[in-house]
């Protein structure tokens, strides 16, 4: 006796697959380059097949149910599977395709970015997506092939290494020091104003460096951008909490209190399934070689002026 399971089709997997990736029928319509209706008619079918429905439709756009979240997973074998044949019938070494990197936006503008030229010269075939978030990237439903983060993301069937580390210090400008004189001890740190983050809208509490470094700091301007409190600390507006690799974007701020420093990890995450990947592989080898390169000279000279 056959059941509607059995005559389960791929290509109506692969077309969920491209909807759970692009959070919509219509971005995946667009990627698939087919109709709406088409994607709406096929992503029906499957759930007929498999018994249940497989996403909500919500504001923020699809999400999972927990049949589409156990649908989304089998899937993602079928197509690893796939793609390990078609590897094994191909070259071996060969690194092509696209892998979605993803990060905080100021590790990713203000260091990875112009290292990343490196990356290109040496995998031309390779397309690399870097992408920001204010928040942690979940490898695990496929929001990104890679997560690099200030800390080590929870969850099951990741692959998680410590792969650096970077320095935190507070920097101000000339015109600032000028005008309210520079901190010679800590202790004179309760005189002055700073610039910092918004409480409440702080998603990772690794972000959270100022108040690391100064307790019950008087915030004279705050942001959920740290590119905005650089800027506005470098107009004379306070003392503001920058990681060492702040110092490419030159904004004449100075290193405050250099002894007063404070220091973070930094992760890289991928899903285990994904690990096999020539193209995956290439940009993990890659953003290792380049943390362990950098580590011991950042440590060495941290803080110096921006």
């Amino acid at each position: 006796m056959t059941t509607a399971i059995d005559h389960l089709d791929w290509d109506d997997l692969k077309l969920f697959l491209s909807v759970v990736r692009c959070k919509s029928v219509t971005g995946a319509a667009r990627e698939l380059r087919v109709s709406h209706s088409t994607v709406s008619r096929r992503l029906a079918r499957l759930e007929y097949t498999v018994g249940g429905a497989l996403v909500e439709r919500t504001r923020e756009g699809l999400l999972l149910t927990p049949a589409g979240l156990v649908t989304m997973r089998r899937a993602e074998e079928i197509e690893n599977g796939v793609n390990a044949l078609r590897s094994d019938m191909s070259k071996r070494d060969e690194i092509r395709g696209t892998v979605r990197l993803a990060t905080m936006e100021g590790i990713a503008t203000l260091y990875l970015s112009e290292r990343l030229v490196e990356l290109s010269s040496r995998h031309p075939d390779l397309h690399l997506e870097l992408v920001t978030s204010p928040q942690t990237v979940r490898v695990a439903r496929r929001e990104a092939d890679l997560f690099l983060s200030f800390f080590k993301p929870h969850g099951t069937a990741l692959d998680s290494q410590l792969i650096g580390r970077f320095r935190t210090g507070l920097f101000a400008s000339q015109a600032y020091l000028e005008r309210n004189g520079v901190p010679s001890h800590a202790a004179d740190l309760s005189e002055h104003r700073f610039v910092g983050y918004i409480e409440e809208l702080v998603q990772l509490e690794s972000v959270l460096w100022l108040e690391e470094l100064v307790p019950a700091p008087k915030i004279a301007f705050s942001s959920n951008s740290m590119m905005s409190q650089m800027f506005v600390a470098s107009a004379g507006a306070g003392i503001v909490a920058l990681p060492e690799f702040a110092r490419s974007l030159n904004l004449g701020l100075v290193p405050v209190l250099e002894d007063l420093a404070g220091e973070r990890e930094i992760w890289l995450s991928a899903h285990q399934d994904l690990a096999y990947l020539p193209r995956v592989r290439a940009v993990k080898r890659f953003l290792k070689e380049l943390f362990q390169r950098d580590e011991q000279r950042l440590l060495r000279n941290a803080l110096w002026s921006l």
